[in-house]
């Protein structure tokens, strides 16, 4: 059992290796242009002895704390707007014009109001989890059947029972589900908010390296935002299981 487990958890991988070297070795590619896996890997090696921990523990922070604050504020606002029915059909414009800028559009107004610390690229990593845990949020709140609600109360259950043995425990999912989608859009502007002016962060070791044309640093960047994201997303499903047991699931 537990060889099969490795076997399914490895195969994505080694065929996603056999065809980066296909890929390569094609010839519909300049090889120039696209460093072999081994070379990723060693250079990889070389990096591990300097920066490239500091830039993942700096890009690691800078999307925890995006993602803490827009998640923070994106609950109670998506809660609002998926249960105030009214409020939504309001809001719901506002919303999806803002959600629809690309963070990397803001950039110059970030500067401008919050100049090029720390600060600026946060705010750029705080304003995508939060519009993107905000639609997560009012869709899932707005989706919960009233039956529930009616229920609870022909059984006689107060506004402080409806809401405490009720809401939360349907609204818990969805406030899960909001972290993982802003931890994902958070992970994927990084790039975004590190161009400004970081002297660390993987975001900044890309934009090095492409000035100099060092795809291996490219890659090793690429992938190490891919495996850091994918390691935060599984635990977030790990804590999710544990969190919502209760719920009905499919597999």
């Amino acid at each position: 059992m537990l060889g099969k487990q490795v076997f399914w958890l490895s195969a994505p991988w080694v065929l996603i290796v056999a065809l980066w070297y296909a890929v390569r070795e094609s010839g519909f590619i300049n090889p120039a242009l696209v460093p072999a896996p081994h070379q990723v890997a060693a250079k990889f090696m070389e990096l591990a002895g300097g920066r490239l921990g500091q830039d993942v523990l700096m890009s690691t922070q800078r999307v925890f704390f995006g993602v803490l604050l827009g998640v923070s504020l994106a609950v109670p606002v998506g809660f609002c707007l998926g249960w105030y029915k009214g409020l939504r059909g309001f809001m719901d414009p506002v919303i999806n014009f803002f959600r629809a800028l690309p963070p990397i559009a803001l950039i110059p107004l970030v500067i401008v109001y919050f100049g090029i610390g720390e600060s600026a690229k946060i705010a750029i990593l705080f304003y995508a989890s939060f519009f993107a845990g905000v639609i997560v949020m009012y869709e899932g709140i707005a989706q919960i059947s009233p039956i529930f609600i009616k229920v609870a109360r022909t059984l006689g259950a107060s506004d402080l029972e409806l809401f405490g043995k009720v809401i939360v425990p349907l609204t818990v999912p969805h406030i899960l589900t909001a972290v993982r989608v802003a931890l994902g859009v958070a992970w994927a502007t990084l790039v975004a908010s590190e161009l400004i002016a970081a002297q660390q962060g993987l975001g900044a070791l890309i934009q090095n390296a492409s000035s100099f044309f060092q795809l291996d640093i490219i890659y090793v960047g690429i992938i190490c935002i891919g495996f850091v994201a994918l390691v935060m997303d599984l635990l977030l499903r790990l804590a999710t299981r544990r969190m919502v047991a209760w719920q009905e699931r499919i597999a």
